[in-house]
């Protein structure tokens, strides 16, 4: 996921360069409303971390020309707390308001939000790796043409590692994403539900296809992807 976080205040961008790039995101950083625009349009975000308080175009400027060009998430920053502000900025177009100063975590836990939303909105009606494919309407799965008959839990374990093929998918990730809880390391439910998913595969005959990364989380990919 793209993220394009817009202040003038370079102690915060830099707080959201490093703590969204070390959760996974691609982040561009921006000083000014202009500028966010040009990077918007030239590299369109999944989400917008956008300031108000902007020299030039002010934030909400920008997050009106923004919800006019699509329907990006933008989450709005602001020291301005007041409820006639928070109205302000929410019919400006923002999807979400958070007042400084603000918890990462909480910005975090937001972010995490706001992109559920946007993928639950534009999920496509169909997923696939090599042979392997699912279904998120129906939320079925199915392995060279033939049905793999999966749990609830198994299939949302599986759709997120669709989601983001060959890609490293970490344990935190999961926990916030399926079970909205973190588990940290005190639970190995993540690792059961992989070890039942990969006996259903490797019974379709996909076996191989969950790889586990070790120390960080598991990855999707067909086995023959491997490099020799």
């Amino acid at each position: 996921m793209h993220i394009l976080a817009v202040d003038d205040d370079t102690r915060i961008l830099d707080l959201l360069r490093r703590g969204l790039t070390y959760e996974g995101y691609t982040v561009d950083v921006v000083e000014d409303g202009a500028a966010a625009l040009t990077v918007a349009r030239d590299h369109p975000p999944d989400l917008v971390v956008l300031d108000w308080m902007l020299p030039g175009l002010d934030g909400l400027e920008v997050c009106r020309r923004l919800r006019a060009g699509g329907d990006v998430p933008i989450l709005l920053l602001t020291a301005r707390g007041g409820v006639p502000d928070k109205v302000t900025g929410l019919d400006s177009g923002a999807d979400d308001y958070l007042v400084k100063p603000f918890s990462f975590d909480e910005l975090l836990a937001r972010v995490r939000a706001l992109l559920r939303r946007r993928q639950a909105a534009s999920s496509p009606s169909a997923l696939r790796v090599g042979r392997l494919s699912i279904d998120p309407a129906a939320r079925e799965v199915s392995y060279d043409g033939h049905t793999v008959e999966v749990t609830g839990k198994e299939f949302d374990v599986l759709e997120l590692l669709m989601r983001h093929p060959r890609q490293v998918v970490s344990r935190g990730q999961f926990y916030d994403r399926i079970w909205d809880y973190d588990f940290g390391g005190e639970s190995n439910i993540l690792e059961v539900y992989i070890r039942y998913l990969r006996q259903k595969l490797e019974k379709a005959g996909a076996a191989g296809m969950i790889q586990t990364v070790r120390g960080v989380g598991y990855m999707l990919r067909e086995p023959d992807e491997e490099k020799a």
